[in-house]
């Protein structure tokens, strides 16, 4: 089927030209060229017997259209080459556009784009695929360029901390106190957690995260995490309260540890940002999608524009995720890939800062197509 304005319908009406070029030349020149050459050549020859005349008449008649055929098909052959040259050219341009723009994209060039060649669907919807492409390798080199200078800043400070003490130490400088040595544990727990969180969240993205699905209630899931976080909310002064979901919720297919995960990491992330005397809620909720999950805390708050990248590996929102709160920088990477290999998304919602935070990790109510991504 054509679409309209497609590169398929601009041959056929290429076509159609060279055709209609074609009959319309022949009529003209029959019409213009072929009565004065037959009337030319019976004077010209002369004739004196009815016998005579009609043999002229023929010769005439031969040669008029001969040369009527021939000037027509020449005309009609000029303008078919001058149609494909056009074409040609055009499809050329654009296609050593793309070529261009492919061999900088290989080149590392990501920022190469190219042109809509207006061409047709076909060509346009090949070059907005290349340019989505290039845009999406273009921001995973922005990405991979911070990561590192993320992951380098990340292990500088614990190497660093742990060279200065272990030099003092052979220097005779500092003494193996306890302390001394509850700091150094303390850096390379930092150091082990990093590596984890590291591996975790490159398992997750790459597909390789194997999953145990089991039909839950959500009251059991939110009733597991408010177990385990208890004690933490209690030595920071915290009041963690779960909202009793409503009996009609439906089961949720999930990974009962890779959930739990995902929710300590959001509850631990509250936690660190409310200070004593507030308050980290957990609730559920039926939603078009399937059951959604919340983490709802009272403390900083986060500002509209970090909403968009709070899930981006070491992506910190001024001092609300700076280093000294004593994450690793890559929970909430984690999460999102747990929550998306179940088939799920997660969100932040917050009305700005000093205002609290809100986490949403929806869920399906059946499993995925795969039980390992």
């Amino acid at each position: 089927m054509v679409r309209g304005g497609g590169l398929a319908r601009r041959l056929l009406a290429a076509l159609a030209l060279v055709l209609a070029t074609a009959a319309l030349t022949a009529w003209l020149v029959a019409g213009a060229v072929g009565p004065y050459i037959f009337h030319d050549h019976l004077i010209y020859e002369g004739t004196r017997t009815a016998e005579e005349a009609v043999a002229h008449a023929e010769a005439a008649f031969r040669t008029a259209s001969g040369l009527a055929l021939s000037i027509a098909l020449g005309t009609a052959v000029v303008a078919a080459l001058t149609v494909s040259l056009v074409l040609t050219r055009r499809i050329g341009t654009s296609l050593a556009a793309l070529t261009a723009a492919a061999r900088q994209v290989a080149g590392g060039r990501y920022e190469a784009r190219v042109p809509t060649p207006n061409m047709g669907h076909e060509f346009e919807e090949l070059v907005d695929a290349f340019n989505q492409m290039a845009a999406r390798l273009e921001s995973s080199e922005r990405l991979r360029h911070r990561l590192l200078a993320d992951v380098a800043h990340e292990v500088r400070t614990p190497v660093a901390t742990l060279t200065a003490y272990l030099e003092g130490l052979e220097d005779g400088i500092t003494e193996l106190t306890p302390e001394t040595v509850a700091l150094l544990r303390a850096q390379g727990t930092r150091l082990t957690r990093l590596s984890e969180d590291l591996a975790a969240v490159t398992k997750a993205e790459s597909g390789e995260l194997q999953l145990a699905m089991v039909e839950t209630p959500p009251v059991e899931v939110l009733g597991l995490a408010h177990l385990a976080a208890r004690d933490r909310a209690a030595a920071a002064g915290v009041d963690l309260c779960l909202d009793k979901p409503p009996s009609a919720l439906p089961p949720i297919a999930v990974d009962p540890d890779r959930i739990a995960q995902v929710l300590g990491n959001l509850v631990d992330n509250a936690l660190r940002h409310t200070p004593a005397g507030g308050r980290v809620t957990l609730a559920a909720a039926r939603v078009r999608d399937g059951v959604a999950l919340m983490v709802a805390d009272t403390g900083e708050g986060i500002a509209a524009e970090h909403l968009p990248h709070l899930f981006e590996r070491f992506y910190r929102a001024d001092t609300a995720r700076d280093r000294h709160s004593g994450g690793s920088g890559i929970g909430l990477a984690i999460t999102k890939a747990i929550v998306e290999a179940h088939g799920g998304s997660v969100r932040a919602e917050s009305r700005g800062r000093g205002r609290g935070s809100r986490f949403v990790v929806t869920l399906p109510v059946s499993a995925p197509e795969r039980t390992a991504r």
